[in-house]
């Protein structure tokens, strides 16, 4: 890993970002219809964030180069 690039070439800091932007948007109550779409959307908001993580981790992982 001699090698640097961007920061926002990095697949690690866009999965973290996600993984953020999910958890965020659960905490904020992301707008929803009344009814089952309640426990809908919660659902999407844990699969994003899972998948961000798993992401990220696959990432680092995979990385090539170090971010500069």
């Amino acid at each position: 890993m001699d090698m640097t690039k961007q920061w926002y070439q990095s697949r690690t800091i866009w999965a973290s970002l996600l993984v953020v932007v999910s958890l965020g948007a659960a905490a904020l109550g992301f707008p929803l219809v009344e009814g089952e779409t309640d426990a809908l959307a919660e659902a999407i908001l844990q699969t994003i964030a899972a998948g961000a993580g798993v992401a990220a981790i696959i990432g680092r992982i995979c990385a090539r180069s170090r971010i500069g």
